[in-house]
């Protein structure tokens, strides 16, 4: 009978050791996931210090199981209670936390209390170095190893249920203020599963080593269900923080927190319970470290994130992805779908290739035909066609747009491409340019048709890529939009106020879209007359019976603000000019790309960044206008 008892014993030890290292492990992966995501929020942040002292707690718990070292076993259970010494002003920071998110910041007490509370603890962790704060060590007297407690570690115990006590006011008190029923239940989930880690750190040996030596099968029971109930209750803490500070969908925080814990916390909890369970099957026959070990470590990572990879998809759709099934396989669709840039210039490339061959020329290239004249889209052979040159054949071809001939340029010939989409042929896309191959026209029968068929495909690649460059506007107009929803609704899950909050707080780069968009559609268009500076004041100051057009106003404000940023003195184009001329001549004068670049001597791409700076620039004067503005009318 006794030897059962024993065996049963040591099973159930094993089981909670286990248990014990997979706490540490889940709380290393929780904390890395608080870091990883939503460092900025308070609530994460106060949550990870929270799983800092419960890493500490628990790995320095499995560490002293596996030695037997007397010296060892007293440095590891000393460093285990700096974590504990540290949990009580950790719990009623993140309670404060709560508070503050759900609307009700600590004006003074609560501050104070965090900060007295810290002291305390700082204060009892040097102490930790002396014996005054814990007994001797017991380390020869089942069930574990463990300190006797004196006056400072019982004073100890009534400062930690007192500090856990004042934390709990505070989390009943944010579940209180709750208001929508999401945030209330996962503020329920969080009030309640926020009592394993505190009662499960504990070291309770201190008041019961007597009855846990007399019954050791009941001790380590409790044990084992203490500590499989804080895991589970500190995946549902996790799942409730997770929340915070976050502006993704419900279902994305869900998807993104399950699938860390599947290939981070759970695959090494069960890789370390096989090998455990190995390594003491083999202590068990006189062989603890027998070459299964690394094998089965080996295989079980492999099974698990190879399931991981096949299953989770399936797992994924029908735990978060249920409810809108359809819209998110036609999204999800578009990334092996969709063709990239990287993509049309390959297939461009072939094409390209294939002209030459068929025609036995030196080269060829390709022009897209775009609001703002020709551009290259790409070229094969060593002649490059550069923006003076493509001016010279704009001109050429602008009282030849209708032409289904072939255009001779100096040596070079440039075929028509155009729309065949829908029977309509009369939008031209482009031209097919190919080098030193004037004059051998026309071709063999079986040429034309070879060559009308590469037409073809250079015609269905430029209409592709035009969809899709409006495809990618049209997100790129949506984005903003989208972010701001997700980022208001991430403000009110657990503030009443937090859909109030002013838009130009949430995301201060729209404001350099919205003036990006007003200066392109400067001379007319939805851009200018649905912008969002419409609603400024210092455009409605612009109002009046002799102007009441709000676009016309608007257009004022622009180009009193490009005027702004103007150098003193007569018209230059140096370095100190660059960003005015930009402005004036691509947006008020309505130059294209290629002939501001070849004015101002810059590459397209200089011209591109310097116009962002001199957006940002014109942004920064618009808002002192408008702050300007205000001030005046408040006085």
């Amino acid at each position: 009978m006794d030897n059962l008892v024993d065996g049963l014993v040591s099973i159930v030890r094993t089981i909670s050791q286990i248990l014990t290292a997979g706490i540490a492990i889940a709380a290393f992966s929780l904390l890395l996931y608080g870091l990883s995501f939503n460092l900025r929020d308070r609530v994460a942040r106060s949550f990870a210090w929270i799983m800092f002292c419960l890493v500490i707690i628990f790995s320095t718990e499995s560490f002293t199981a596996t030695t037997t070292n007397a010296q060892t076993i007293n440095m590891w259970l000393r460093i285990q209670w700096v974590g504990i010494i540290l949990l009580p002003p950790s719990y009623l920071n993140f309670s404060d936390a709560l508070l503050a998110t759900t609307g009700l910041p600590s004006r003074w007490r609560r501050k104070w209390a965090i900060r007295v509370s810290n002291f305390i603890s700082l204060l009892l962790v040097i102490l930790l170095a002396t014996p005054w704060f814990l007994g001797p060590l017991v380390v020869d007297k089942p069930p574990a190893p463990h300190f006797e407690p004196k006056i400072l570690t019982e004073l100890f115990t009534v400062y930690y249920v007192l500090i856990m006590v004042l934390s709990w006011i505070n989390f009943i008190r944010a579940y209180r203020r709750t208001v929508t029923q999401s945030s209330k239940r996962r503020m329920l989930y969080l009030t309640v599963s926020a009592i394993a880690p505190a009662v499960g750190s504990f070291p309770f040996l201190l008041y019961g080593s007597n009855f846990a030596s007399n019954e050791q099968l009941i001790f380590w029971t409790l044990a084992t269900l203490t500590n499989l109930l804080l895991g589970v209750f500190l995946v549902v803490m996790a799942y409730a923080v997770a929340f915070f500070g976050v502006p993704w969908p419900d279902r994305v925080v869900k998807s993104r927190l399950f699938k860390w814990l599947l290939r981070g916390a759970i695959t090494a909890i069960l890789t370390l319970a096989v090998v455990t369970i190995v390594r003491r099957a083999g202590q068990a026959f006189g062989n603890p470290y027998n070459a299964f070990v690394p094998i089965v470590m080996v295989v079980m990572i492999l099974v698990s994130e190879y399931a991981i990879t096949m299953f989770y998809p399936y797992l994924e759709k029908w735990l978060f992805f249920s409810r809108d099934e359809e819209d998110f396989l036609m999204i999800r669709s578009l990334e092996d779908r969709i063709i990239t840039r990287s993509d049309l210039k390959q297939f461009l490339e072939m094409v390209l290739a294939a002209v030459c061959d068929l025609l036995q020329a030196s080269g060829a290239y390709l022009l897209e035909a775009g609001d703002e004249g020709l551009s290259e889209v790409i070229h094969t052979g060593e002649k490059h066609i550069y923006a003076n040159q493509l001016i010279e054949i704009e001109n050429l071809i602008s009282d030849k747009e209708h032409t289904e001939d072939p255009i001779v340029w100096k040596k070079d010939v440039l075929l028509p491409i155009r729309n065949g989409s829908n029977g309509d042929t009369n939008i031209l896309l482009g031209y097919l340019g190919v080098n030193d191959f004037a004059g051998q026209f026309p071709l063999e029968p079986d040429d034309s048709v070879a060559l009308n068929t590469l037409i073809e495909r250079s015609a269905m690649v430029l209409r592709d890529r035009q969809t899709q460059e409006n495809l990618f506007r049209t997100f790129e107009r949506l984005n903003p939009r989208e972010e701001l929803i997700q980022k208001l609704r991430a403000a009110g899950r657990f503030d009443r106020k937090g859909v109030l909050q002013d838009e130009s707080s949430i995301k201060q780069s729209e404001l350099t879209q919205a003036v990006k968009d007003a200066l392109t559609h400067y001379w007319g268009g939805p851009k200018l007359t649905e912008n969002p500076l419409l609603k400024f004041e210092i455009v409605k100051r612009e109002l009046s019976e002799d102007e009441p057009n709000p676009a016309n106003a608007l257009r004022f404000v622009l180009k009193n603000a490009i005027e702004q940023i103007k150098p003193a003195g007569d018209r230059k184009y140096t370095g100190e000019w660059l960003l005015y001329n930009i402005l004036e001549l691509k947006f008020l004068e309505g130059k294209k790309v290629k002939e501001i670049a070849m004015k101002l001597a810059l590459s397209e791409a200089d011209l591109y960044r310097k116009q962002r700076v001199a957006i940002e620039a014109i942004t920064k004067t618009i808002v002192q206008m408008e702050l300007k503005c205000i001030g005046s009318k408040s006085e």
